[in-house]
């Protein structure tokens, strides 16, 4: 006859009679969190969140998954090939004039020319009424005119009064061509500091500012590079263009791998280089429980349980890994169509996946991380009965032992 020990006997009764509920854990176990999905109310079950298991269907479903796009956002027009003048351009005019003594010449001395035969008139900016000053000319509106056409208007003002007037209209400084670059944009030229960032050094006299627009037009990683580059890491880096009342985000990868988000940028848009690490948080039965970042573009769920450490081999329960996640309402109704839960633009997501089909491991290579993503791995079954043994065993371990002393000392 097998004899069962006292502390197995309480612990199991403890197990049975829910005490199990009262010991230490990381978290909940697989079977609550697929309870825990539904709760009784007064009025039904409460949806709380969606569980869905993770097979190939899945992985593909949630690679449709739909992300900002610049080129969906705002098109590729490439701008106008001859930028026009704007409000608060600097822009310089020079007058030349076909013979000595002239408004812009200098005089004849003795029948002999002593100097230039042209005059520049000092840097102007363009006012907000659009126009700009030339003696003898008066207020000449030049907003929203090209160089060429400003110089005609000028020369003809100018007829009958200068000797010949050739004139020559150079814009300086062309702000209302340009785009403004914020953000984590490295200083022009700064190579020691953007090696500095990549090591996750400290990174210092950050560029950004205005950036004007070359008549060829400038595409977007055109104005970064005018702008210095980038002071943080690739893989960390997000571009937001504002243009209007649009803005969308994209992972700078993005725009670099994909040719065609790599759009022309307009007067006016704003361009902020935005640092923002990704990472995934590991809880429960891994070898690691904190933040990890994920050190490159993406990763998948195999590569995110490997860089926690794996699971515990003696207490992670196989059938209990979870990926904690907010999607998009779209995306759940390609996966649960009648879900409650999509009257939310973003809906709590828990995706189960059974380490103990050896399937799983093809399909943790696939399913992909998302920032902010928290894999949860619950622990086994077994563990509570290990729990509450230990606890007994605290408890009647120095009442054997006096009781053993008690009997050996009569």
């Amino acid at each position: 006859m097998v004899r069962v020990g006292m502390p197995a006997v309480l612990a199991m009764a403890c197990l049975v009679g829910g005490c199990s509920s009262f010991l230490p854990a990381a978290g909940p176990t697989a079977s609550a969190i697929a309870d825990g999905a539904d709760v009784a109310t007064d009025q039904g079950l409460l949806a709380r969140y969606e569980i869905i298991d993770v097979d190939a269907a899945v992985v593909e479903a949630l690679r449709g998954r739909p992300l900002d796009s610049l080129l969906a956002s705002f098109g590729d027009r490439r701008p106008s090939v001859q930028p026009v003048i704007g409000v608060g351009d600097a822009v310089t005019v020079t007058i030349w004039e076909a013979g000595s003594g002239g408004l812009f010449s200098a005089p004849m001395m003795g029948g002999l020319s002593t100097g230039s035969k042209s005059s520049s008139i000092p840097e102007q900016i363009v006012a907000r009424d659009g126009t700009i000053s030339v003696p003898y000319a008066g207020r000449i509106k030049v907003a929203g005119k090209r160089a060429p056409d400003v110089q005609a208007q000028i020369e003809q003002e100018l007829a009958g009064k200068a000797i010949q007037p050739q004139v020559l209209l150079t814009v300086n400084s062309p702000l209302s061509t340009s785009v403004t670059v914020l953000g984590e944009a490295a200083a022009p030229g700064g190579g020691a500091r953007l090696a500095a960032a990549s090591r996750g050094g400290p990174v210092s006299n950050l560029g950004g500012g205005r950036v004007p627009l070359t008549e060829k037009g400038d595409r977007l990683l055109d104005v970064i590079a005018t702008a210095g580059g980038v002071a943080a890491p690739v893989n960390e880096t997000f571009v937001r263009l504002s243009r209007g009342s649009t803005t969308a985000t994209v992972p700078l990868t993005a725009v670099v791998s994909n040719p065609r988000e790599n759009i022309f940028l307009r007067p006016g848009d704003t361009l902020t280089l935005v640092r923002d690490p990704q990472t995934f948080l590991a809880v429960g039965a891994t070898g690691a429980n904190y933040e990890i970042p994920f050190s490159a573009e993406g990763i998948t769920l195999a590569q995110a349980l490997a860089k926690s450490g794996g699971l515990r081999d003696f207490q992670a329960d196989p059938a209990g890994v979870f990926v904690f996640r907010f999607e998009p309402a779209s995306v759940v109704r390609r996966l649960h169509p009648n879900s409650p839960l999509l009257t939310s633009n973003f809906v709590p997501v828990v995706y189960r996946i059974n380490m103990r089909d050896p399937n799983s491991l093809f399909v943790s290579q696939a399913f992909r991380m998302r920032n902010r993503d928290l894999v949860y791995v619950s622990n086994a079954p077994f563990t509570e009965v290990q729990k509450v043994l230990s606890v007994f065993s605290t408890v009647t371990s120095p009442i054997a032992s006096g009781a053993s002393l008690y009997s050996a000392t009569r």
